[in-house]
Order: C-alpha cells, then structure tokens, then sequence
C-alpha cells in the first residue's frame, strides 16, 4: 500500500495532507526533528534528532515504490524519485525525471550567491491558490495509485 510520507519540519500543507490521506485511505506519516515535534491526529509522527538532514536521510531509508513524499527540498525530492516514490512540493509541483535537474542546479546557484555574501528575496507569503493547487495535485496523485 502506498505511504504519503511527509518531511514535516516547516512543511506549510500538513494538515491539508492529513486530510487527504484519510479520504483515500492512506496511511500518512509525519517525520521531524526534535525542534519541530508535532502530533496531529490521523498520522504517525517520526520525531529524529536535530542535524543536518538528519529528516531527509530517515524519510528516503523509508521510501517504497510509489510511496508519495511531501517536500519543499529538492535534494529530497531526487533521492525520493531515484527509489520511484514520487515526490511532490508544497504548492502541487510534481518532482519528476525531466525538472529535478534544473531545480538542483538553480539551488546550487543560489547556495553560491550565498555563500560569496549575496541575499536572495525569501519566499512570497502562502497563498489560498498555493493552498489549493497542492490539494488537486496531492489528490490526483492518490487517485492515480489507487489504480
């Protein structure tokens, strides 16, 4: 049975990916690190140890095929498709073979901007549209592995 698992520290669409999951009958799970622990009724929660990645590595070990993955972190969503779950961001934007290349080296770009002293504008507040675009997006992908 597919799993949605979620890389829940900072993640915008919990409580929309809950909800989700119990009308498809899918089991969802939360993964955090200790300063974000949370517990929301209708999910497992996974709380790891602060570090880097520390999340992302303990989500991907968890990762079958077709399993779906809620993220915002690109690096996340490539391990995510090179173990065929099938990865998805915040706003609805499927991951896949064909944009996770060009995602990366647009945040390789920015990580250099950064560390040579550059700022880069910090993201738009969320959106209802945001909001919305994920929940058609997380649905869809629920009906599609359900057949």
């Amino acid at each position: 049975m597919t799993t949605i698992l979620v890389d829940a520290d900072g993640c915008p669409v919990i409580n929309e990916t809950i909800e989700i999951a119990k009308e498809y009958g899918l089991p969802c799970v939360l993964i955090c690190d200790t300063a974000h622990e949370m517990h929301r009724e209708g999910a497992e929660t996974i709380t790891v140890s602060k570090g880097a990645d520390a999340v992302d590595f303990v989500l991907v070990n968890r990762i079958k095929k077709g399993d779906i993955v809620v993220t915002q972190d690109y690096g996340l969503a490539a391990m995510a498709l090179a173990k065929q779950g099938l990865p998805l961001d915040q706003n609805g934007r499927w991951y896949t073979n064909d944009n996770i290349d060009q995602l990366l080296a647009a945040r390789h770009k920015a990580q250099k901007i950064r560390r040579a002293g550059g700022r880069l504008r910090g993201p738009k507040k969320r959106t209802a549209e945001q909001n919305k675009g994920f929940i058609s997006s997380l649905c869809e992908l629920c009906k599609t592995v359900q057949h």
